[in-house]
């Protein structure tokens, strides 16, 4: 019997309070309405931005939600106004969107869509305020729009990349978030040009993959900082040559890097979501030439605070988000670059160190939290 239409009954993992393990749980998701379409997921795996808001530390809590937006799947059907996805293409999930109508995304230069941009506080879709999840007439909030530890979710079309369905959707769903998100704020911002320095603040999967842009730029030296010394030998995998942990110094860990490079590197991307690393990440540039890229997620109350003489003697700092991606028009031509072997990110599968079945999705937070491996896939039990 079709679904389409029909309210689909299936397992979500649901975080119900700040910090407590997610609970699988049945729940009812509503068909896709104007401009969205519902997705069957098979594969998601936990991002640190996943565990920042469901700590909300430093966030706005939001619950009961249902987290997750690093994802492959498949299109089970689709709302009015949808008509460049049909069901059964394949396709990641983003969590920023492209309308293709605003300033925007008619704009070579950016990917910041006004209609679909990054809300982490929004729990409902756009088009009408309300949930597609719920549980005995209860709400359940979206997260990021894409609440991808779900069987079943409801997306925004325009955060929906249609992709090869050739592509091993096991692997490449890595791109959908943390893989695109590190290796573009090299390549597409940074730009460290053949030779040069490259410094990756931050050794998880996101900065590895920012360090494997670096390498595949041609840089010289690629410095690896992380406070987690375990991370250092998974990294010379990913091209980094030298490794320095802040721990080891009673002075700032940007003055160690400038006097390690004679002067400064000449790109550094940081990756970890602390202020210390993103100002250390834009002292330790050259000056006259070097180029900061920040990409991690702050605290909402974190302030950047440097002399304003770094900016003077031209250093450059700059932010980097998606990197720098379009979601509906770059990923899938980044994903045929690498169907095609134009690009070589054979090391993909590298960063999948981990692999739990849906009903275990608590052990991925574990692995997270310890500091255990990069990315963990989570895979679904249709």
């Amino acid at each position: 019997m079709s679904s389409v239409g029909q309210v689909i009954r299936c397992k979500a993992a649901v975080a119900w309070e700040a910090g407590k393990p997610l609970v699988i749980e049945e729940v009812e998701v509503a068909p896709p309405q104007k401009d969205e379409v519902r997705l069957k997921i098979l594969y998601t795996s936990l991002c640190h931005s996943d565990v920042y808001f469901w700590e909300a530390k430093g966030q706005n809590p939001l619950f009961p939600r249902i987290l997750g937006h690093e994802a492959g799947g498949i299109v089970e059907s689709v709302g009015e106004g949808v008509t460049d996805l049909q069901p059964g293409d394949h396709v990641l999930p983003v969590f920023t969107g492209e309308c293709g109508d605003c300033p925007h995304c008619k704009s070579e230069e950016s990917n910041m869509c006004d209609l679909l941009r990054v809300n982490a506080d929004r729990g409902h879709m756009i088009h009408d305020g309300k949930t597609r999840f719920s549980i005995k007439g209860q709400p359940i909030y979206h997260f990021l729009g894409t609440s991808t530890f779900s069987e079943y979710t409801v997306v925004h079309d325009g955060q929906v990349a249609k992709i090869n369905p050739a592509a091993p959707l096991d692997k490449i769903f890595l791109l959908s978030c943390g893989i695109s998100t590190g290796f573009g704020a090299t390549v597409n911002v940074a730009k460290p040009k053949k030779g040069q320095s490259v410094a990756i603040f931050g050794l998880g999967a996101v900065g590895l993959a920012a360090a494997e842009g670096a390498r595949l730029s041609g840089a010289s030296r690629i410095i690896g900082i992380d406070l987690n010394p375990s991370r250092f030998e998974e990294a010379k995998k990913f091209g980094v040559t030298e490794f320095v942990n802040p721990k080891d110094y009673d002075k700032p860990i940007q003055q160690v890097i400038a006097e390690m490079t004679n002067g400064g590197v000449d790109r550094s991307v940081e990756c970890a979501g602390s202020i210390q690393a993103m100002i250390s990440a834009f002292e330790c540039v050259h000056d006259g030439w070097g180029v900061a890229v920040l990409v991690g997620v702050p605290n909402k109350d974190d302030a950047f605070k440097t002399s304003p003489v770094n900016f003077l003697t031209e250093r450059t700092l700059k932010g980097a988000f998606f990197g720098n991606y379009k979601p509906r028009t770059d990923i899938p031509k980044v994903i045929d670059q690498y169907m095609n072997k134009e690009l070589d990110l054979e090391r993909l599968e590298k960063f999948l160190t981990h692999s739990v079945p849906f009903s275990e999705i608590n052990k991925a937070f574990e692995y997270m939290l310890s500091g255990q491996g990069l990315r963990c896939m989570i895979y679904m039990e249709h």
